[in-house]
């Protein structure tokens, strides 16, 4: 209705994921980049976990254009498949000859006849799985089965399994264990902060033909970055419900109220803790890191921490719900977490955006003497000198994030992540362009 007033080719905000309009910002770029590396590496299974409208399944598109006429592509996007057909279905979308009368047996020696001569024919055969967190943990150990048919140097098929958080948590148990294993690469697609939020609203606009001013500005984009949690649906929908409501005033621009108007419409008010899950990963790697320094603390023993004196306390602004205390304990001067968190700062100061670094762990800012343990106690692999410490947000919680070495390209720096001790992949470390750090320090002086 609004496309003839903005003067626009077709809609620029549906929700369906339309590839003509990737946007690469925040990082999605680099995760694709990546991706289509990992899997044309061959090797292990690749695990992309993202919040509901995080926008997986656009980067699931994307991977299978700019992998087509290199790959085969085999797509699952119905998660409540049992064991018995999740054989079946693989089959006949690789169009073999099978019937539901076609045993187990049967089917896996057509699958792997058929790999065979993919494999000769140079052509990789992908599984990509969505929805992952809700298959039946049954059907995830069929399909960890799979990843066991290999020739002497290289894996037959390589697969993708796409979710939200509670995959994360799928995997922690221990009767899936073998799959976790299998898991080669992780990535996290987190939600967009208000400056990317801007370029990809204004990057949509004008990839559908928008050629005037900017429609939205900074302020506009914060709004909807806070209502939406900088979910991409969320964006999407609140940014179309916005343009409706500027057009129906015979505006060119999108205001704040229009961007309200849109919240409201959409029951997008009361901004929904869309970050949850990355609190909920903090807290994961929070215990991992607490197993490191040997401070698990009992709930008993977090409330006493938490009774504090008053001028050590977090507490909730007036008129909001009492947020969980925790004891702010500052560091020495002269130790050597006050000693990283300087050299942080300084490396910050003149490091380049496009470098990378890579997040080993996070844990509470009231566990001073873990940290320091371990950085007394690192593995040997880890330089004292290489590794940064900075204060970060989580879900209204203080928190040390732990990263660790300052790489000139994703390359070089997955090679290292891929080098660390068994003991440190067990935290999930993944890569941080440094860029995407900085943000993290800029959006905690707004908290």
């Amino acid at each position: 209705m609004y496309q003839a007033h903005f003067g626009l080719e077709r809609p620029p905000f549906k929700i369906t994921p339309d590839t003509s309009l990737f946007f690469e910002g925040s990082q999605r770029g680099a995760a694709l980049d990546a991706l289509i590396y990992t899997v044309t590496s061959g090797e292990g299974i690749i695990k992309v976990v993202g919040e509901v409208g995080s926008g997986k399944t656009m980067l699931c598109r994307m991977l299978e254009v700019r992998l087509a006429g290199k790959v085969d592509v085999v797509y699952i996007a119905n998660p409540s498949l049992s064991p018995d057909n999740i054989l079946h279905v693989i089959a006949h979308e690789l169009g073999l000859e099978i019937d539901n009368s076609s045993n187990k047996l049967d089917v896996m020696q057509k699958l792997h006849a058929y790999l065979l001569e993919k494999h000769a024919d140079n052509r990789q055969v992908v599984l990509f799985v969505e929805e992952a967190q809700s298959m039946p943990i049954e059907t995830l150990e069929e399909i960890r089965l799979l990843s066991n048919l290999e020739t002497e140097h290289s894996k037959l098929l390589q697969m993708v399994l796409f979710g939200q958080p509670e995959l994360d948590v799928k995997l922690a148990q221990s009767q899936i264990r073998q799959l976790k294993e299998r898991i080669t690469h992780s990535f996290y697609l987190d939600p967009f902060p208000p400056g990317d939020t801007l370029e990809y609203l204004n990057f949509r606009l004008r990839n559908v033909g928008y050629r005037g001013p900017d429609v939205f500005n900074q302020k506009t984009a914060n709004a909807i970055e806070k209502y939406s949690g900088g979910l991409t649906r969320r964006i999407n929908i609140l940014a179309d419900k916005a343009l409706m409501a500027s057009f129906s005033e015979g505006g060119h621009e999108v205001t704040i109220k229009h961007v309200r108007t849109g919240a409201v419409d959409s029951d997008f008010k009361k901004k929904r803790n869309v970050r949850r899950w990355l609190a909920v990963a903090a807290v994961a790697v929070g215990l991992v890191a607490a197993v490191w320094f040997g401070t698990v603390i009992a709930p008993s023993e977090q409330k006493d921490s938490a009774e504090a004196t008053q001028n050590n306390e977090i507490t909730a602004a007036p008129g909001q719900a009492p947020a969980e205390t925790i004891e702010i304990i500052i560091p020495e001067t002269d130790s050597p977490l006050a000693s990283r968190l300087q050299a942080t700062e300084d490396w910050l100061a003149i490091a380049p955006d496009s470098r990378y670094s890579i997040q080993l762990l996070m844990t509470r800012v009231d566990d001073v003497q873990g940290v320091e343990k371990f950085l007394n106690e690192r593995p040997e692999m880890l330089e004292l000198d290489q590794i940064y410490i900075y204060e970060t947000i989580i879900d209204e919680t203080k928190n040390y994030s732990v990263l660790y070495g300052d790489f000139e390209s994703y390359q070089v720096a997955l090679t290292q992540l891929r080098s660390l001790p068994d003991e440190l992949k067990s935290s999930q470390p993944f890569l941080r362009r440094l860029s995407a750090v900085r943000k993290d320090l800029i959006r905690n002086q707004t908290l």
